[in-house]
């Protein structure tokens, strides 16, 4: 079992920057891939960034060039450095790892990008 817990949501003005994190408890040992998706008001959630333990990464095209994603030292942590926010990016963001085959998520964290 694994448990996830993100972290370092809020308002921000377009243009501004924002850290995620994203916490992983349990057998993290067997985790293989991390990653954040987003859910905009009234849409499907979807990829933003993918990492592996190999730390190969796969970005969508909407946010390459602006946002990082990034292991910690003990693979437990993953963060997602978004910078130069635009207003659709606004959603909930959810941590995702994935583990002998199986997707865990997290609760989500809610970014609101707004001037």
């Amino acid at each position: 079992q694994v448990q996830l817990v993100e972290s370092g949501g809020g308002l921000v003005q377009p243009g501004g920057s924002l850290r995620l994190s994203c916490a992983a408890s349990g057998t993290i040992f067997s985790i293989t891939s991390m990653g954040w998706y987003r859910q905009a008001p009234g849409k499907e959630r979807e990829l933003v960034a993918k990492i592996t333990h190999d730390e190969d990464v796969n970005y969508s095209e909407s946010v390459k060039g602006r946002f990082t994603i990034s292991l910690g030292n003990a693979k437990n942590m993953v963060y997602l450095q978004m910078n130069s926010l635009k207003p659709e990016d606004t959603g909930v963001y959810y941590c995702n790892a994935v583990l002998l085959g199986v997707e865990v998520w997290g609760q989500g964290t809610l970014v609101t990008v707004s001037s």
